[in-house]
């Protein structure tokens, strides 16, 4: 961990300058304290960097909580190993997950599901007098969304553990309905603060205030939108787990799960004081909570246990962090590239996964190195299925 000034901490040994430049303007806005904790997977974000922990005692920035609000991890380990695996058709199941859950961004369900549905009633008791606000903010019905992937970093894998014991691994978040809510509330905030004359480094730097209205519409909005992630997680989870059933001929024996967001924001106490938290590409660590760090899609991912470090406010990375932006890595690097990263991994070999290559990443070995004391590694998965939308 370094220090960097007052108000901002870096456990991040690989940092651009434009990253460190962007959390220190993060850092200097008056709300956050007592400081900002940035990450080792750090790399730029909208507003505020991907890889932040931002305690802000009586305000919120929406952006610095993401538009993928809620966005997150979750694991199932299975009883089966790599021997129960051996010989199964591990493309047949690939292509019956591309079948089961709809992959890609603005990709949705035809139909609710019987899984899907229990799900869908708990949010729309939840959110009451809100839905026909949801409904207006985008153009395909939220229900729909529930049980889909996305696209971009947003994954389904089959992994293997260091004692050969299978996990099912998927990450993704809220969707296009918690795009449209994060959206919606950036523009407020950055609306209120115009209105008010509020000078800002940074336009996607604008926060409400704790006790209007429109902080209260948000956290409505931004509690409804993680739940609606999570569950949109588990609805997958059982999806997944109904496609290995079928491909082993037998049960999904549930031995451990864990779900996870790393988008998000919530009330909190550390050093002294409550804040609110928001952690835009971190996870909560706890002393001795479990959490899922994800490397790129062709190197190791981490089950861990949080060390409950104080001056990173309990959190931890949430992945490797980008090197290359998207369209960088598209130009630079090929589809053979992308082959030798991926050997020994059934995945779906496109061009429009090249943005996603290890190499686009930081090397997950040295971000892991970086955050020991923050989690201890519990297991280590390696990818033996790799699913994606493009």
């Amino acid at each position: 961990m370094q220090k960097i000034n007052e108000k901002l901490y870096s456990w991040a040994s690989i940092l651009d300058p434009a990253t460190l430049e962007q959390a220190e303007r993060t850092a200097s806005m008056p709300f956050v304290q007592p400081h900002l904790a940035l990450m080792p997977d750090a790399h730029l974000g909208v507003g505020a960097t991907v890889g932040s922990v931002i305690p802000t005692p009586a305000a919120i920035m929406p952006a610095a909580v993401g538009v993928d609000i809620g966005c997150g991890m979750i694991a199932l380990r299975t009883g089966f190993t790599s021997q129960d695996m051996a010989g199964k058709d591990l493309a047949r199941l690939r292509h019956w997950i591309e079948r089961s859950i709809p992959l890609s961004a603005g990709n949705y369900n035809r139909r609710i599901s019987d899984t899907a549905a229990p799900r869908v009633k708990t949010l729309e008791q939840e959110a009451a007098d809100r839905l026909d606000f949801y409904d207006r903010l985008t153009r395909t019905r939220w229900d729909r969304q529930l049980g889909t992937l996305g696209s971009g970093n947003h994954f389904i894998e089959v992994t293997l553990d260091e004692l050969d014991r299978v996990w099912l691994f998927l990450h993704s978040g809220s969707r296009g309905i918690g795009n449209a809510i994060a959206t919606h509330h950036i523009r407020v905030a950055q609306d209120r603060c115009r209105k008010n004359s509020v000078r800002l480094p940074d336009r996607d730097l604008a926060y409400l205030e704790e006790g209007t209205p429109e902080f209260d519409l948000y956290i409505r909005d931004l509690n409804w939108a993680q739940h609606f992630a999570l569950l949109n997680r588990e609805e997958m989870m059982d999806r997944l787990v109904n496609d290995v059933n079928r491909l082993m001929g037998a049960p999904v024996e549930e031995q451990e799960r864990i779900n996870c967001h790393h988008n998000f924001t919530q009330r909190e106490h550390h050093l002294g004081r409550d804040v609110w938290l928001s952690r835009k590409g971190a996870i909560q660590a706890d002393e001795g909570r479990p959490g899922l760090i994800p490397g790129s899609m062709g190197t190791a991912s981490y089950v861990v246990e949080g060390k409950g470090n104080a001056l990173s406010f309990t959190s931890s990375p949430h992945g490797a962090g980008r090197v290359y932006a998207r369209r960088a890595a598209k130009r630079r690097f090929t589809l053979e590239d992308m082959d030798k990263a991926m050997v020994g991994i059934e995945y779906n070999r496109s061009p429009a996964f090249l943005d996603e290559i290890p190499a686009a990443y930081k090397d997950i070995d040295v971000v892991m190195a970086d955050a020991a004391d923050l989690v201890e590694i519990r297991h280590t998965l390696h990818q033996i299925v790799n699913v994606k939308g493009d």
